[in-house]
């Protein structure tokens, strides 16, 4: 499905100056949050307790953060609003061994006084094994990262894997920037969500570069930019139906998944929108900046061939007799 018809190609590299710079901004920025300020961590990496009280009626969380505050064991406990008035959330630094096994009967004892409830969830993760679940999170991105390395190297050619792993660097660090801005907690959820945008990211970015290889290939122009410029306005009906259908569910959860998923389905949405970017205005100028050469590219795949059609040569002679 054409969504755009065109001419002429679109002057993407035209605008790829500017928008290098609004990025490298973006990411500087993004990097001075991230050295700064710091991620605000879930219990899944810091560890603690965490539970999720509903009320019959609207929650009196001055009440709860006083009764709350009674006690050693949750001295310090952050009390909020979790999606309406009627649940909330307390999060507490204290694990299993300092708040006993029961904490669900304890929080019902405690708060006896502040109306009807329900515990709906009481999650508790040790210290250790949040710093172990941290560690094995960013391992686990790390090979993620290098795994791409090694595939698009594969694939395409080096400057193509730099110029995708720039990408892909460029979109987490805005989107660890937006999260670290909006105030969302980082957990698992969110590490999934950064994996999963790993991925889409890249699958946009090998679209438009496998793209551009074959633009290589059949446009006869010998200037990389305007090559580009072809292949990404030939790939963006489906770029933009791609990007935009993906950008509405998860909107959809964003909006009506509840508030356990927000976080998730947050950095979902700003991943969608930096990463269809990113493929078009950042990981193909790139290919630029890096020196990639359309004569040089053109004459080793000449050479390729031209080896390919001498081994298929030998091959019949030998299948003939004849060698």
């Amino acid at each position: 499905m054409e969504l755009f018809k065109y001419k002429e190609p679109v002057n993407f590299m035209g605008w790829s100056r500017n928008f290098g710079l609004l990025s490298l901004t973006l990411v500087l920025l993004s990097w001075g949050l991230i050295f700064f300020k710091g991620f605000e961590y879930g219990i899944d990496f810091a560890g603690g307790t965490l539970i999720q009280l509903k009320y019959e009626k609207k929650a009196p969380i001055e009440r709860i953060r006083k009764d709350l505050a009674a006690n050693k064991a949750f001295e310090g406990a952050n009390v909020t609003y979790f999606g309406s008035d009627y649940e909330v959330i307390i999060r507490s630094k204290s694990s299993s061994k300092s708040v006993g096994k029961d904490i669900g009967d304890e929080v019902r004892s405690l708060l006896a006084n502040t109306g009807k409830f329900d515990v709906r969830r009481v999650d508790m993760v040790g210290p250790k094994i949040g710093s172990e679940l941290k560690e094995k999170g960013l391992m686990a991105m790390a090979l993620a990262i290098m795994g791409i390395l090694i595939y698009v190297s594969v694939r395409f050619e080096w400057r193509f894997a730099l110029a995708s792993v720039a990408a892909l660097v460029h979109d987490v660090s805005i989107a660890s920037g937006a999260i670290i801005l909006f105030g969302v907690e980082v957990n698992l959820d969110i590490l999934a969500a950064i994996l999963t945008l790993l991925g889409y990211s890249l699958n946009d970015t090998i679209i438009v570069f496998d793209r551009i290889r074959e633009g290589i290939r059949t446009i006869k122009d010998p200037e990389l930019s305007k090559i580009i410029d072809e292949s990404v306005t030939r790939t963006l009906s489906r770029t933009v139906l791609t990007s935009l259908t993906t950008f509405f569910v998860v909107l959809t959860l964003y909006l009506f998944g509840g508030e356990i998923i927000k976080g998730f389905s947050f950095t979902l949405l700003v991943g969608i929108i930096i990463g269809t970017y990113s493929s078009i205005f950042i990981a193909s100028p790139l290919l630029i900046w890096l020196g990639f050469s359309v004569r040089e590219y053109r004459n080793k795949e000449a050479q390729k061939l031209k080896r390919q059609k001498e081994k298929e040569r030998l091959r019949a002679m030998y299948e003939q007799g004849t060698v």
